[in-house]
């Protein structure tokens, strides 16, 4: 089976679509499917990376960076770098090599238009999509977001589409099913040990140094240890570098893991961004203080808040922010019953099998 994959990452866009799509292709692969990968030359693209994990990848050519000739049809259209005309164009012709079994598009400047023409290979479509802000022509549509259901797609795909709708579909890599036992068992005194700082891939604004500050006027500071865990693509290594070496607590600094379920399993508090690693320290019953840093965040935050898995503290650079994270973060701290409870309600919420299910969904196989 071959599946050919259109996706992108930048500094703009970050890496969670691209990354997640990887988390797939690599089930698949496991399945003896090849992937192969269509994504825009755009500042950060992770093409090196996916090659690495073994898949093929297409570079397709920048035009003026994302801010291209767009059509603006849609309200991520920037994204995309060019027309959807244009990029179809290059995806057929890609196409045409690969003969692809299944399209998966995760890209918020995709659309039906984009889909119904790509049907033309013969393939299905599988869309990935959490916005529920534009029409599909796919045979499976997935929204892995807590609080999503098949109804609020239900205006905007085939009758005959397959809607996987919810965390049960998370895109987990196995790591993260292989450390669920034991990360839960650690978690049962609710003790707050070492805090983990994660803001996404990319994090453009650089809100881990606003969250570093922050930490350094919490009431216990000194007994803190917190690691920070950088994106490869992150922008301000070096000046998180050097706060962290001024900090009143022990603060560890690295960058591009790959492990990254040891290091939320090893910690006791996340501080984070709503983005597709929500569903990764869910799995692992990792209570979090949870940040938003894109518009396409919030309804995640919300939705978490509301379920008592995280507490949601918005925009890392509002006015006040610096108070509240550093009251938060002693409170709970303070606080182990409800540190248990968030742990709880987090596990409660994603089992860590949500990609067998979207494989099985594809292959038809029996899933978990």
């Amino acid at each position: 089976m071959n599946i050919l994959f259109r996706t992108d990452a930048s500094t703009e866009i970050g890496t969670g679509h691209v990354m997640r799509c990887l988390t797939l292709a690599d089930a698949l692969a496991g399945e003896g499917a090849s992937a192969h990968f269509l994504c825009r030359a755009h500042p950060g693209h992770l093409a090196a990376l996916i090659a690495r994990r073994g898949h093929g990848v297409t570079l397709l050519a920048a035009a003026a960076g994302e801010g291209g000739a767009t059509d603006g049809r849609l309200a991520h259209s920037v994204w995309l770098g060019t027309s959807i005309a244009a990029d179809l164009a290059e995806a057929l012709e890609a196409a045409r090599g690969f003969r692809p079994d299944w399209v998966v598009v995760d890209h918020y400047a995709l659309d039906a238009e984009w889909e119904t023409a790509m049907r033309r290979t013969g393939a299905r479509i599988l869309a990935i999509d959490d916005l529920a802000d534009r029409a599909h022509d796919c045979d499976v549509l997935l929204d892995q977001n807590l609080g999503r259901s098949a109804q609020d797609y239900a205006p905007l795909v085939r009758a005959d589409a397959v809607v996987l709708a919810g965390p049960a579909y998370a895109l987990l890599r196995d790591q993260f099913a292989a450390a669920r036992a034991s990360s839960l068992l650690r978690r049962q005194d609710g003790a707050v040990r070492t805090v983990l700082v994660n803001l996404g891939g990319v994090d453009r604004d650089d809100a881990t140094s606003a969250v570093l500050s922050a930490l350094a006027a919490a009431n216990g500071a000194a007994s803190l240890r917190v690691r920070v865990v950088l994106g490869a693509s992150a922008l301000w290594g070096e000046r998180v570098r050097s706060l962290a070496a001024t900090l009143p607590f022990e603060a560890q600094v690295v960058q591009g893991i790959d492990d990254m379920a040891a290091e939320m399993a090893a910690a006791d508090l996340a501080i984070g961004a709503a983005g597709s690693t929500s569903w990764e320290r869910c799995a692992l019953g990792l209570p979090t203080v949870m940040l938003v840093l894109a518009d396409n965040q919030r309804d995640i935050a919300a939705a978490l808040d509301a379920a008592g898995c995280a507490i949601n503290l918005g925009d890392p650079f509002a006015a006040g922010f610096p108070a509240i994270l550093a009251r938060t973060v002693a409170d709970l701290a303070g606080d182990a019953d409800r540190v248990i409870a968030m742990s709880g309600r987090a596990a409660a919420t994603v089992d860590g099998d949500g990609c067998a299910r979207v494989v099985a969904a594809m292959t038809g196989r029996k899933g978990r």
